[in-house]
């Protein structure tokens, strides 16, 4: 049967879902072709289709006392190698498509890893931005009113994700705890005092920094003294930008969804502080940047364009897409490569579109899909899960090296795999197929279930 077909006739609207499945499917029929048990087993028939969907409201009462209704989702995607692992996501942006499409990556994402983690993401329409913390309390505790049935440490163990951070965590939780009675690790993205892990906020952005330098490597090259474009300025961003100034790089831009800075000089560690203090502290937007820094640029964002000009009009050796999925279009690959651009190690949860993937890979970039490169932030969420397990905390020194290893060995894994099925250096193609093989050699394992 046409898989590709299948999910686009069952769900005909869900655009972002058929993306994220046509893009496996297509790197994974070499392997269907030399199994004719994962066909016969209808494996992949069941692999797209989420083993649960839950969709709920969540009332909730605004500073004004006037009631508001978002809608939410958490999807369960597959929990064949362990419970189901994945973020929440509160933007305006969230829909069933969007979150059915992060879920099925974060599957093959989790199996890289190594750990023992399923695939899952949930997350609602609503969005915290602008609003007070006692609104954005109301609405987690509504959110988990209803979450909190579905969800437990051998069950499925959510993160946070864009609009959830260490505050949304900390009102989940608490809710979580009050209604569970109890106090178990049913949450990742924890404050220290209370569960966390150290180096959880920066994993995601130094493993796509560790993914990228591992790239290098392959060529005897490293990232000392290359001029970096970064988008986004959440923790992903922030954090990449960090760890690309540890290894001797120049990180020139970052953004949000008003526009982007460019600093030809580079952003250095003084800089670096005040983005932190500028998106952390006072929840700002980038364009005060240059209010303290007025030899930087400031674009704002053009809707009308074809192309983003962050991609378009800078020279670079490396990018790193930091922000949100479909951020490179296929213009915007090409005018990558057209700046000098070989490098490209995802932050974001695909942020490259088909076509733009094809063209990074026909002029032999060294292309980081995002289920490989920014697997440390799930990996180090897992990692957090074991501590909580063992009711202890690593030091930061000893999460940083397992962060790295798992790094080290996704890369190799994606590399041997590649080349095994004959298409060396295609990182797309390794990543999909190792965490595929794994994912459905546990299915078929377990049965039709």
């Amino acid at each position: 049967m046409d898989s590709i077909k299948f999910v686009t006739d069952r769900d005909p609207d869900e655009r972002e879902f058929h993306q994220a499945v046509t893009e496996v499917i297509e790197s994974v029929k070499p392997v269907l072709d030399q199994n004719p048990l994962y066909r016969n087993e209808s494996i992949m028939e069941r692999i797209v289709e989420p083993e649960r969907v839950i969709m709920f409201r969540v009332p909730w009462v605004d500073d004004q006392k006037k009631v508001h209704v978002n809608r939410a989702f958490r999807i369960e995607m597959n929990s064949a190698i362990g419970p189901y692992k994945g973020g929440l996501r509160f933007h305006p942006s969230v829909n069933l498509s969007i979150l059915k499409f992060l879920a099925f990556e974060q599957v093959f994402k989790n199996a890289l890893t190594s750990l023992p983690m399923g695939g899952g993401k949930g997350g609602s329409d609503f969005d915290p931005k602008g609003k007070s913390d006692m609104e954005v309390m109301r609405f987690c505790q509504s959110f988990m009113a209803e979450l909190y049935r579905h969800i437990g440490p051998n069950t499925d163990v959510p993160a946070g994700d864009i609009g959830v951070g260490a505050r949304e965590i900390g009102y989940l939780f608490g809710m979580y705890k009050k209604l569970a009675n109890e106090f178990t690790g049913v949450l990742t993205g924890k404050s220290l005092n209370w569960g966390g892990s150290l180096i959880r906020p920066e994993a995601t952005g130094y493993g796509s920094v560790y993914f990228a330098a591992e790239m290098l490597a392959s060529r005897n090259e490293t990232l000392e003294g290359k001029r970096c474009l970064v988008s986004g300025s959440g923790n992903v961003a922030q954090f990449t930008m960090e760890k690309l100034l540890d290894l001797g790089a120049t990180p020139i831009s970052f953004s949000d969804s008003s526009g982007y800075i460019y600093d030809e000089a580079g952003i250095d560690r003084e800089k670096l502080d005040h983005v932190m203090y500028l998106k952390n502290i006072q929840r700002g937007r980038v364009s005060e940047y240059v209010e303290t820094y007025p030899e930087a640029v400031y674009v704002p964002q053009n809707q009308e364009l074809d192309h983003n000009p962050l991609w378009k009009d800078h020279k670079a050796e490396c990018a790193f897409p930091s922000a949100t999925q479909n951020e490179i279009n296929a213009r915007d690959a090409q005018n990558l490569i057209d700046n000098g651009v070989y490098v490209v190690s995802e932050g974001a949860n695909m942020p490259t579109v088909h076509q733009g993937i094809e063209i990074f890979l026909d002029n032999k970039v060294l292309y980081g899909p995002g289920k490989a490169a920014n697997a440390g932030g799930v990996s180090v969420s897992g990692l957090e899960m074991s501590q909580n397990s063992m009711r202890l905390n690593w030091p930061k020194e000893e999460v940083d090296n397992r962060l790295k290893t798992i790094m080290k060995n996704i890369h190799r894994m994606c590399m041997e795999t590649a080349e095994q099925y004959g298409s060396p250096g295609n990182y797309v193609v390794g990543a999909n197929i190792a965490g595929f093989v794994k994912v459905v050699d546990a299915m078929i394992d377990q049965g039709v279930v």
